[in-house]
């Protein structure tokens, strides 16, 4: 795989991580995978930066593996994404021998990754793909990369005109069949972008008739 010009910047070459990449190759889009690809890039950097000691081989499984429950494998699932892609990292780590503590971190990180105000309190591979996941499809932290690195990164994994639509189209198909799993999420976000008949969850709502309210 091709590896940018960045300062400090290691791209996993392991076994485990090519069978990762080979995961997400066969299963995601190619869309997906230059997405994910620029989430390890920035988490990376960014930990690298920030001086936090993190295992490089388990940011990059989480990056591979954080959206893989948006794919067509997962179209029939009520779970939340999140938890389908931990879920999915979960069994190959298991299957390649890797500690149940590591494992751990990977399920977490990806589970927690679009969950705004926790992971940045957790270990830092939950911290940093929370923020390169946030990086990548909405500019979060932008001011944080340097010129320089933005502009190697997005050489190596180009981030293509459209990117913006065509991830909001890979939630929909992700979560349109099971729009309970948005509640409390902005998931929901992409499911009333694309569906003018699609009725958010209110929590006002359900308190005010819920079994207690007689």
């Amino acid at each position: 795989m091709s590896t940018p010009k960045v300062s400090g910047l290691i791209i996993p070459d392991s076994r485990i991580a090519r069978e990762a990449t080979e995961l997400l190759r066969d299963m995601g889009s190619d869309m997906l995978f230059v997405h994910s690809m620029r989430v390890y890039a920035w988490g990376a950097l960014a930990g690298e930066r920030n001086h936090l000691t993190f295992d490089p081989e388990l940011l990059y499984v989480g990056a591979m593996f954080h959206d893989l429950g948006l794919t067509e494998r997962f179209h029939g699932s009520a779970l939340r994404f999140e938890v389908d892609g931990a879920n999915a990292a979960r069994e190959f780590l298991r299957s390649q021998g890797i500690p149940e503590q590591s494992i751990d971190k990977v399920w977490s990180a990806i589970a927690f990754h679009t969950t705004p105000g926790i992971p940045q309190f957790m270990h830092p591979e939950a911290a940093l793909l929370h923020l390169a996941a946030g990086m990548d499809v909405a500019g979060r932290s932008y001011d944080q990369f340097t010129d320089a690195e933005r502009e190697a990164v997005t050489a190596a994994w180009p981030r293509e005109r459209g990117f913006e639509h065509a991830m909001i189209d890979t939630f929909y198909e992700g979560l349109k069949h099971r729009p309970d799993s948005t509640f409390g999420t902005f998931n929901d976000d992409f499911l009333a972008f694309k569906d003018p008949t699609f009725r958010r969850g209110d929590m006002c709502s359900i308190m005010l008739h819920s079994p207690w309210v007689g």
